[in-house]
Order: structure tokens, then C-alpha cells, then sequence
């Protein structure tokens, strides 16, 4: 055979080789870690984000790959499964709450980290809401905007409230609890804060709060509340002490009322920041969002409970009124 003959056909066959291993090579399937604190507390909002990511187009196991690591209420836990994610190299890590957030971010400076969390200036995760300006973004609630609004309701709520006990646990962080001890005493209340670090405190708290003499009582922020609502609530039960807490899933157990940002919605518009991130965004400049839907939700059978009647005014105010007897 012609030298050159040959050797046109056997360039010819590298080139057709090298475009079937081409061809042959699947697409990269980005990952996502999600960072979660207990896998019951936050089984709806995580049923919120796959929403979110499907509605975008990414379908886990098709499309997009999801790794998880709970830590089931144990927190301490989160600095080395967050260190198992970071392992795993994934192109963005999502995740909620002071205590994940704080563990992703001491685990990695350059994986992009989406979160939600309440005050992510204040508790230092990012520079600014406008411009994050390191490898953190996603969405916030104010819960001392949120906690005050939870007081104020409370006020028109319970006929002659003066003494108002306040709830918190250091992860909801001290400022909170600060501002509002502040607007309370504003409002011409009494203020007993009780701090609560292990479950066993939600009963001396409850009763410390009892024995104070206290009317009313405001539950701020925190993840560690949310995992032992129901301890708390059935203490407050047992007291009669009528309470505005954080969120929804907490009078749907029994608390009285909350305002608060659509968690839901928070998780569900996660999947945006993914997204971006996914498409090269850059979190250093994605702004963190705050909510765009909140909720008013009383308790009628709890307040019936309490011998508490609720006003047309505060049912009109409402976004929802549950009375499950």
C-alpha cells in the first residue's frame, strides 16, 4: 500500500476515534450538598427546594445529584459532616440555620454556600445583604423585626398584657433578644428573658416564667427551639401562658400565634441561588434576598383553651386561622 495512502487512513481512524470517545462521554452531573440539622424538622422544606429545583428544570438523579448529611439534632455533629460534603466536592452546598451555616462556612472559603438564616450580617456570614462578598449568599428573615411584630400581636391579643416573658437560645443570637427586651419595655412591659441550652430548661423556664407572673410569652428565633417545640408547648399548655412563636409548624402543635416569612417559600426559592451559582454566578454578588411572603397564623382552638377571645380585627389580619379541636 501507498506510504501515503496509509497514513491518511490512519489519521482518518484517530480522528473518528477521538469523536466517538467525544460523543461517549457523558455530561458532568452537577452536585448539590445539602448540610441539614435534623431530617424530620426539615422534611417539608426540603420537599419545598426539590420543588423549586424541578420547576427550574433539575430532576435529582437525572439532572442534578443531591448528597445529604443530617446531624438528627445533634449540632455538634455539623462541623465534620460538613467537612464529609466539602469531601465529596460538590458545585454548591445548601443549607439552613445558624449552626450549619456557621460549620459550611468554617469548612470551606471557595465551594459556594446557599443558605437561609435570620440576621446573616449580624451573626457575620456575610458583609452586607447587597453584596455578600465572599463564597455566601441566599435569603434571610429579620427576626427582630418579626419578634417585635410577634409582641405587638401579642399585646392585642391578650386584654392587659404588662408581663411579657422572652424565649431564646444563644443561636438566635443575643441582639435579638436585645431589641427586643427594648421594644417591649417601650411598650410599657415587663421583661423576663429565659435562656434555654438543653431540653430539660424548657421546663424550669416555663415555670420560671409562671412564678414571675408572666402573661404572654414571645419565642424568638432559633433551630434548636423549633427541634423541642413540642416540649416547650406542652409546658406552656400545662401553665396556661398564652405565646406568639416562630413560625407556622409551631401553632399547628398549639402555640397561640406567630408572624413569620413563609419558611416554605424561603426553601423553595433556594433553588434560584442553585441555579444562578449553577450557571456561574458568583455569590460574592448575588444579593441576599429577604422574604416576600409572611404569615399570620392563630390558633382558635388554643386560644379557647387559654379562655382568650380574638377579635374580628386580629382575624381579619390573618393569613390563616386554624381551630383544630
Amino acid at each position: 500500500m501507498n506510504k501515503r495512502i496509509f497514513n491518511v487512513i490512519v489519521a482518518f481512524g484517530l480522528f473518528a476515534s477521538g469523536i466517538a470517545t467525544t460523543v461517549a462521554q457523558p455530561a458532568k452531573v452537577p452536585m448539590v450538598g445539602f448540610l441539614g440539622m435534623d431530617s424530620q424538622m426539615q422534611a417539608l422544606r426540603i420537599a419545598a427546594f426539590v420543588d423549586g429545583l424541578r420547576e427550574l428544570g433539575y430532576v435529582d438523579g437525572k439532572n442534578i445529584r443531591i448528597e445529604y448529611r443530617w446531624a438528627e439534632g445533634r449540632f455538634d455533629r455539623l462541623p465534620q459532616l460538613a467537612a464529609e460534603l466539602v469531601a465529596l466536592k460538590p458545585d454548591v452546598i445548601v443549607t439552613a440555620g445558624p449552626p450549619a451555616v456557621r460549620a459550611a462556612q468554617n469548612t470551606t472559603s471557595t465551594i459556594p454556600i446557599v443558605f437561609t438564616v435570620h440576621d446573616p450580617v449580624g451573626q457575620g456570614f456575610v458583609a452586607s445583604l447587597a453584596r455578600p462578598g465572599g463564597n455566601i449568599t441566599g435569603l434571610t428573615f429579620q427576626d427582630q423585626e418579626l419578634s417585635t411584630k410577634r409582641l405587638d400581636l401579642l399585646r392585642q391579643a391578650i386584654p392587659g398584657l404588662t408581663r411579657v416573658a422572652l424565649l431564646w437560645n444563644r443561636e438566635g443570637g443575643a441582639a435579638t433578644l436585645d431589641v427586643v427586651t427594648s421594644a417591649a419595655r417601650s411598650l410599657g412591659f415587663q421583661v423576663l428573658a429565659l435562656e434555654v441550652k438543653e431540653p430539660s430548661d424548657f421546663v424550669t423556664a416555663v415555670a420560671a416564667a409562671k412564678t414571675w407572673g408572666a402573661q404572654g410569652m414571645v419565642q424568638l428565633a432559633s433551630p434548636f427551639i423549633t427541634k423541642h417545640r413540642k416540649v416547650l408547648l406542652e409546658q406552656l399548655k400545662a401553665s396556661q401562658i398564652p405565646a406568639s412563636c416562630e413560625m407556622r409548624d409551631y401553632v399547628v402543635d398549639g402555640c397561640l400565634m406567630t408572624y413569620s416569612a413563609s419558611i416554605d417559600n424561603l426553601f423553595h426559592r433556594l433553588a434560584h441561588f442553585v441555579d444562578l451559582i449553577l450557571k456561574g454566578g458568583n455569590p460574592a454578588n448575588i444579593a441576599v434576598e429577604q422574604p416576600r411572603e409572611f404569615e399570620f397564623v392563630i390558633n382558635l382552638a388554643s386560644a379557647k383553651e387559654l379562655g382568650l377571645t380574638i377579635s374580628p380585627t386580629l382575624r381579619t389580619q390573618a393569613t390563616e386561622v386554624l381551630d383544630n379541636k
